[in-house]
């Protein structure tokens, strides 16, 4: 098969296809007719011989084929994109949409208050920011980055460890003041303290209770009453002095200088959760993309510096 202009705009067709979620959509970011997209992208299926997008009336999406051909195509049309752009205008701009798949609790508590700085820094660049609980498809749902806390699961996709956060068990004074201050991990189930579980997006069930120290290990079994999903409401019932919480070093400093919450365990506190960024390719990342990456880097470090002031 010979590299000719049908293929790349079929190439490129796909890529808006798959970016901006249909045909009318990505016809409106190509500046062309819905129809011209449509042949393109079916000359290209022609050209490789299999079918790349599954259409329905209401949905398009990449098929399993579909999927592994945009996983190598996709950041080498960015890349071609941003060459063009950087040709054009002699240097290398920060420019077009960025779309991110975003961690709900790193958005809010630690993303959120930056990224003003951010977007400022790149004015001709358009960020699409989108909040989910699980990473899902990245290359199908047409995402550049993905953000997520946990251990990454084999997967293509380049995984780039950004951090790694301790894991905190809090109390509020006032339920250690009515209930006691356990001195040890094991006292939580001794004592019959209330502890507040949360959910693993990934799998639906809870997340186990781990205490480290050293190379010393204790697991504590949960028979939660409250088993919560968004961490700003675990955050807000466990400053009310509901019951106890395993909660990330990253984010809590604020809680802890006020003395909102107590850090019961300073001794076991060496379980860690690590923050990943995942994108498609390690080879052609966009500027855009590596921007967005540098940027990140920075806030979670400057992040984790104020959590361990706050300690």
């Amino acid at each position: 098969m010979s590299f000719d202009d049908r293929l790349l705009n079929g190439v490129s067709a796909l890529a808006a296809v798959v970016r901006s979620g249909g045909f009318a959509a990505a016809a409106r970011s190509l500046n062309v007719s819905q129809p011209g997209i449509s042949r393109a992208v079916a000359r290209l299926e022609a050209q490789v011989g299999i079918r790349l997008l599954e259409r329905t009336t209401r949905s398009v999406s990449l098929t399993d084929e579909g999927r592994r051909f945009y996983e190598t195509i996709g950041p080498i049309v960015s890349a071609l994109e941003d060459a063009t752009s950087a040709l054009a205008e002699g240097k290398v701009t920060v420019r077009g949409r960025l779309r991110v798949n975003m961690d709900p609790y790193f958005s809010q508590l630690i993303l959120g208050p930056q990224l003003s700085g951010f977007l400022k820094a790149y004015p001709e660049l358009k960020v699409d920011l989108v909040t989910r609980e699980g990473l899902g498809d990245l290359i199908s749902d047409g995402y550049d980055l993905g953000i997520r806390f946990g251990e990454p699961r084999p997967s293509t996709l380049v995984a780039r460890r950004l951090l790694d956060t301790r894991v905190l068990t809090v109390a509020s004074p006032g339920y250690l003041k009515k209930h006691g201050h356990p001195t040890d991990p094991q006292q939580l189930v001794a004592e019959r303290h209330r502890m507040i579980d949360f959910r693993d997006p990934e799998t639906g069930r809870s997340f186990e209770w781990v205490f480290r120290k050293g190379r010393k290990e204790i697991k504590v079994e949960t028979e939660s009453q409250l088993m919560l999903s968004d961490v700003a409401t675990m955050h807000a019932v466990c400053v009310a002095g509901y019951g106890i919480a395993q909660v990330l070093e990253l984010g809590v400093d604020a809680h802890l200088s006020s003395g909102r919450l107590v850090n019961l365990f300073p001794d076991w506190e060496d379980e860690r959760f690590p923050l990943y960024a995942y994108y498609p390719s390690r080879q052609y990342l966009a500027p855009k993309t590596r921007a967005f990456l540098e940027f990140l880097s920075a806030t979670v470090q400057a992040s984790h510096s104020q959590a361990r002031i706050a300690k």
